[in-house]
């Protein structure tokens, strides 16, 4: 049962935004207003068909007692009854504190780890699927920087995601993605593993994270490529060090100052980033990590080519249908992590 008096709280809250929201104040003061109205909007709408639910199961059960309208009860109820635990559940994901970031644009990176020239093709197939996946959902994918490997494969690759729920829906796929299957370049037929890691970081505003021109040393340079990949003729490449941390972004597209502004988007993400890991760990300090903050140095799926599997070892999911994820069909997975990370909170919450 959902605690009544927490559904009484968040109603007096948002009627007490709408009353003030009506009344006029300062530009900055109605926009932090309008932004928790909306954010409460949605939860306020599923308490009132949960108390909704309550009252028309009150209502058809003081039906029973009346001979007229007892038989009109008796064919409610059970629907009543069945629609119940529907709304409870979708009460308590809905009282669920929200990732401040599920809204955003994502920051995507991708690099080839363990298994030399197949590691950079898996590299290449993982860029490929993403890319699939985003055109399905109708989102835009662009692709800021990359380094490709003489094979055709992906030494490194940093693409900017935009799109209605984006980081929400890619946030589960940072992690370590193993791959077993024969390689191109393998003669005798054998199966090698080899193992690509995949970062995904919520874009960050200028807001967000203030960078003192101090902390940054910025460097042009010529830029290069395996395969004679982005050879520009000026030194309009550019390196970004963050100082404090040690973090260096480089982009390399044809303008010096177009440059300048990915690479500092980049920077702000990752430093984003690394505030929210550091957030997830204070309070996972005495728990075990949620499914999508864990370490990024995890194994977290395998997809094997000789049998059409891929497996999920967060979750324990195995789906045998290979192709179709790799053409980019993930919502099943996605949905499957979405689920289990939400099952792990409300369990926390007590919910």
């Amino acid at each position: 049962m959902v605690p009544l008096d927490k559904l009484s709280q968040i109603t007096e809250r948002f009627e007490f935004l709408e009353a003030k929201m009506a009344t006029g104040t300062s530009g900055d003061e109605i926009a932090a207003l309008a932004r928790e109205y909306a954010e409460l909007k949605p939860v306020v709408a599923t308490v009132q068909e949960y108390r909704k639910t309550l009252s028309d199961i009150d209502e058809a059960e003081a039906m029973l007692a009346d001979p007229e309208m007892k038989e009109l009860a008796e064919e409610e109820l059970p629907t009543l009854r069945a629609r119940l635990p529907e709304v409870e559940q979708e009460l308590r994901l809905a009282l669920l504190p929200k990732d401040a970031a599920d809204a955003r644009p994502a920051i995507l990176e991708i690099r080839p780890g363990t298994g030399g020239d197949e590691a950079a093709l898996f590299a290449g197939d993982l860029l490929r699927m993403y890319q699939r996946y985003a055109e399905a959902k109708g989102w835009t994918f662009e692709i800021i920087e990359m380094s490709e490997s003489e094979l055709g494969g992906i030494r490194e690759v940093v693409a900017n995601v935009r799109g209605q729920g984006v980081f929400a829906r890619l946030k589960y796929e940072s992690g370590v993605h193993r791959v077993q299957r024969v390689p191109t370049t393998e003669s005798g037929g054998r199966i090698h593993t080899s193992a690509a890691t995949v970062a995904v970081l919520p874009e960050a505003e200028e807001v967000d994270i203030d960078i003192p021109a101090t902390d940054i040393r910025i460097d042009t340079m010529r830029a290069s490529g395996a395969g004679g990949q982005h050879v520009n003729t000026t030194d309009s490449a550019v390196r970004i060090t963050h100082i404090p941390s040690g973090i260096v972004v480089t982009s390399s597209e044809k303008s010096q100052h177009q440059n300048r502004a990915i690479a500092m988007q980049v920077l702000r993400a990752r430093l984003y980033d690394m505030e929210r890991q550091k957030a997830d760990e204070e309070r996972a300090a005495t728990r075990k990590s949620q499914v999508g903050s864990g370490d990024r140095s995890e194994r977290i799926r395998t997809y094997n080519f000789p049998q059409g599997r891929m497996t999920d070892h967060r979750i324990n999911l195995t789906l045998y249908r290979l192709d179709q994820i790799m053409q980019g069909d993930l919502d099943e997975i996605v949905d499957a992590l979405t689920e289990d990370d939400q099952a792990a909170r409300l369990s926390e919450a007590g919910l």
